[in-house]
């Protein structure tokens, strides 16, 4: 019979904060493993060795490397991976012999634990039991005395390791976080915080519960004090809000603020206008959906407000609010904001009364039938209509109505909308309703993401489109009698 491998979360530190099964576990365990430095020393022994007995044996997992520099001819990541395939072949030696294993683990196991890679090599072969433990950032939140989340808050848990950039994107986008990896990666990190405008509500949190604790303001911490046993927490704002004293109400401008329409084009960075990108950068709120939102840089001291996908009413309504308080307000759209987008959700919304004495500016970008056209050739060389097949808010009368009048009048038709989940019908319908008027030969192009990292553009014809092949991600451009497509080159002449 062979052994039980067992990941024991200890806690955060304090001894007394294992679990009684952890405890039970420890004590009638054969064998104790655990991770150590080159010196030996294990923080996780440490915390175990109350609980500890005579005639145990113990297996020092030493860890080859404790920085990213080795002669290893695999870096790093080689030498890391043939420590762990080691390591596992020493603690199944035991197993085999029928010895229960207890592999020590600060925190939770499955939490950044190392447990975890020993669990992917052997619990195919053994029985493995993995018994949680309290976290670091459970602790943390106890020792500094605030509830890191309430109600619909959302916590978002994250490693210091991201680049600063990604790290302040996401810390803008949640209500409340933890940051944990600190060490060399402290100075990386408060800029994030800075950066997502949120550092001054941080708090820096170095190994709580134990003895030696320290809780600081993350804004004042010396980065050359910090060790890798830290975190940096954003505790619930709706918390701060209740036992803090109300801030000063923003003065209003008598003229109210400012409400720009920006248009995102289809992709990244590189598909944003000068005049786009200079307009996020002003903007002391940025409201979009949450996707394009995310795409946005962070700036230090900027607000984001991410919405979903079916709430465009809501999202103008907010922006004109904070507008009307004299904020600078961007409105984000994917493409252009003129089309499909958010440029008439917030105009409807001002031609409703909101936002008395906003001014609203629209500032265009580049539209998904721009960019889908350009990665095949010209097929919007001439005439062309832009037609979304979304019947969310029309009816699907009106849509086949205008179908039939692009078709009869021989326009190209670059397509938005065509399908989703619950959209599944739609374009077999269109598609009918155009070969009344095109052959089956005429080009049709699908393009997929375009500008994305699953970018896909497919040529094919309207007698041979599979409806099936297309979703929301999907533009397709439909030909008129005089389009061509050669060679994976598709272009309609100007000349009819």
């Amino acid at each position: 019979m062979t052994g039980t491998l067992y990941g024991v979360g200890l806690g955060p530190g304090d001894p007394e904060l294992m679990t009684v099964k952890a405890a039970r576990l420890i004590s009638e365990a054969s064998v104790i493993a655990y991770h150590c430095a080159r010196h030996g020393r294990s923080i996780a022994r440490s915390v175990a060795e109350p609980y500890l007995r005579e005639g145990q044996i113990e297996e020092k997992l030493v860890y080859p490397v404790t920085t990213e520099t080795t002669d290893h001819p695999g870096g790093y990541e080689g030498a890391i991976a043939d420590f762990y395939e080691l390591s596992a072949k020493r603690l199944a030696e035991h197993l085999d012999a029928g010895r229960d294993v207890v592999l020590l683990c600060e925190g939770d196991p499955f939490f950044y634990g190392s447990y975890m890679y020993m669990h992917e090599r052997l619990s195919g072969r053994f029985e493995a039991v993995v018994v949680p433990g309290v976290t670091s950032v459970s602790a943390a939140s106890s020792v500094f005395g605030r509830p890191l989340v309430q109600r619909d808050e959302v916590l978002t848990v994250l490693p210091g390791t991201l680049p600063a950039p990604e790290l302040a994107r996401r810390l803008a986008d949640t209500d409340a976080a933890a940051v944990l990896k600190l060490g060399r990666t402290f100075s990386s990190v408060r800029e994030a915080f800075a950066e997502a405008g949120k550092l001054d509500d941080a708090v820096y949190v170095e190994r709580a519960t134990w003895g030696q604790q320290r809780i600081e303001p993350l804004a004042s911490v010396d980065p050359a004090s910090v060790p890798y046993f830290s975190l940096a927490l954003l505790p619930s704002p709706a918390y701060a809000s209740r036992t803090s004293p109300a801030p000063a109400a923003p003065a209003v401008s008598p003229s109210g603020g400012e409400v720009v329409v920006v248009g995102l084009g289809p992709a990244g960075p590189e598909w944003l206008t000068p005049e786009a990108s200079a307009e996020l950068s002003a903007a002391e709120h940025i409201v979009g959906y949450g996707p394009y939102v995310a795409r946005v840089p962070q700036k230090a001291g900027q607000q984001r407000h991410a919405s979903g996908n079916r709430v465009e009413a809501d999202r103008a309504r907010e922006a004109l609010s904070l507008a009307s308080g004299g904020a600078r307000v961007a409105v984000v759209s994917s493409g252009d904001p003129g089309v499909f987008a958010m440029a008439s959700a917030v105009l409807e919304q001002v031609s409703s009364g909101h936002g008395a004495g906003v001014r609203v500016r629209i500032v265009p970008g580049v539209t998904a039938a721009q960019a889908a056209a350009s990665r095949v050739g010209a097929p919007l060389g001439h005439d062309y209509c832009v037609l979304s097949l979304s019947d969310r808010l029309k009816p699907w009368e009106i849509i086949e109505k205008r179908l039939d009048a692009a078709g009869a009048a021989d326009l190209v038709l670059a397509l938005y909308n065509p399908a989703s989940r619950s959209r599944t019908t739609q374009l077999a319908s269109a598609r009918e309703v155009l070969l009344r008027h095109r052959a089956p030969e005429t080009p049709v192009v699908v393009a997929r993401d375009v500008g994305g990292p699953e970018e896909d553009i497919r040529i094919t014809t309207l007698g041979e489109l599979d409806p099936s092949t297309v979703d929301m991600r999907c533009l397709l451009i439909v030909g008129s009698s005089k389009t061509r497509a050669d060679n994976g080159i598709v272009w309609t002449p100007r000349s009819y």
